[in-house]
């Protein structure tokens, strides 16, 4: 009876995870739908981003699927910086603690913060989205 008494806490342990693996399953699942209709896309326990064409949309996943959806049309941005504890960052190298954020700027001053877990994967948002802008702005400009 005693080595029962001591396997039990390990079967409760067991099934907690088990039910806290089905549970990110479940947002990954939503993710994989949401994801089809983008040309690229990001999953993490902060955000999912997905991009297509000038358009990028991000929200939260959660078992029941992704909530608090937003929209952003990348014409209308102005600048786009990495910020960690309200510090811009320029590389993976620079030292700061706290959430990791990619800033969107638009021209009328509006802040759109996605949260991101890493910042190597902030920066290649970035890097990525970077380009777009600098496209668009001398499209107008002209």
């Amino acid at each position: 009876m005693n080595h029962g008494l001591l396997w039990l806490p390990l079967l409760a342990v067991f099934i907690v995870l088990v039910g806290l693996g089905w549970v990110e399953y479940r947002k990954l699942e939503h993710y994989r739908q949401w994801a089809q209709q983008f040309e690229a896309s990001k999953y993490d326990i902060a955000a999912v981003v997905g991009q297509q064409g000038d358009r990028l949309t991000w929200g939260k996943p959660t078992p029941k699927g992704i909530v608090h959806l937003q929209t952003c049309n990348l014409s209308k941005v102005q600048s786009i910086w990495v910020e960690r504890g309200n510090q811009r960052l320029e590389t993976e190298a620079t030292p700061a603690k706290g959430r990791v954020y990619l800033v969107l700027q638009t021209y009328t001053g509006e802040h759109y913060p996605i949260p991101f877990t890493e910042l190597p994967l902030a920066l290649a948002w970035r890097d990525r989205l970077q380009p777009q802008l600098t496209n668009t702005t001398e499209g107008e400009s002209t």
